[in-house]
């Protein structure tokens, strides 16, 4: 696989005629090696537009639909950011390369191990902190965090993740209801109640150990 040729062509025919025009993003994603972030047997779909399979039976976010979530929620430099599930670490890693200051949770070992491979030549400035724990719960220890991404799809909004955000602060993720169209949505807390709104039809992995009796409706 030329990475370099595959990278080029993700953002010029999945990203940049989706909406996705923060230079800096398309620089990022341009630049990061997906292909390092799947196992070694599934290189050959790191580019596709569909989801990535992972081990365990996780997947990877289509590029497209991460890359709008993310210009979604805006990254500044030296923003406090947390990404739920983030498997073997890519988004985590985009993340960073725009300047968050990021924590990186995940649930499963194996996916952990594997970011631990995958990140340290992925980002040249500082390395996202990987923290294993139940996605759900999130990561209170560095909160309130600025920016929360949700790196898969979830049943309902979790009052616990929304509770580690900052005021002023932005989270993105998928919304998959049961029995509804999944969509993107970005949440704000603005003094202290949360602003939740649609972004873009789009389907994602789910994100493991989330309940399904919603905490927040949209």
């Amino acid at each position: 696989m030329d990475g370099t040729a595959a990278r080029k062509f993700m953002v010029d025919g999945q990203l940049a005629p989706n909406k996705v025009t923060d230079k800096a993003l398309l620089a990022a994603m341009g630049r990061i090696a997906r292909e390092s972030f799947v196992p070694a047997a599934a290189r050959a779909r790191a580019y596709a537009d569909a989801d990535a399979p992972l081990l365990n039976g996780r997947a990877m976010m289509q590029p497209m639909v991460l890359a709008r979530l993310v210009q979604a929620l805006a990254p500044r430099l030296g923003e406090q950011a947390l990404v739920v599930g983030a498997a073997t670490g890519y988004s985590a890693a985009v993340l960073a390369d725009l300047g968050a200051m990021v924590t990186a949770l995940e649930a499963d070992a194996v996916l952990l191990a594997q970011a631990r491979l995958a990140l340290p030549g992925a980002v040249p400035g500082a390395q996202p902190v990987l923290a294993e724990g139940p996605l759900s719960a999130g990561w209170p220890a560095t909160a309130p965090y600025r920016v929360i991404l949700l790196d898969g799809a979830v049943p309902a909004l979790p009052a616990t993740l929304a509770e580690q955000l900052a005021e002023g602060g932005r989270m993105a993720g998928i919304l998959a209801p049961p029995g509804r169209m999944p969509h993107g949505f970005l949440a704000r807390r603005i003094a202290g109640a949360l602003d939740v709104a649609p972004l873009f039809d789009a389907t994602a992995p789910a994100l493991p150990g989330f309940a399904r009796t919603p905490d927040f409706v949209l």
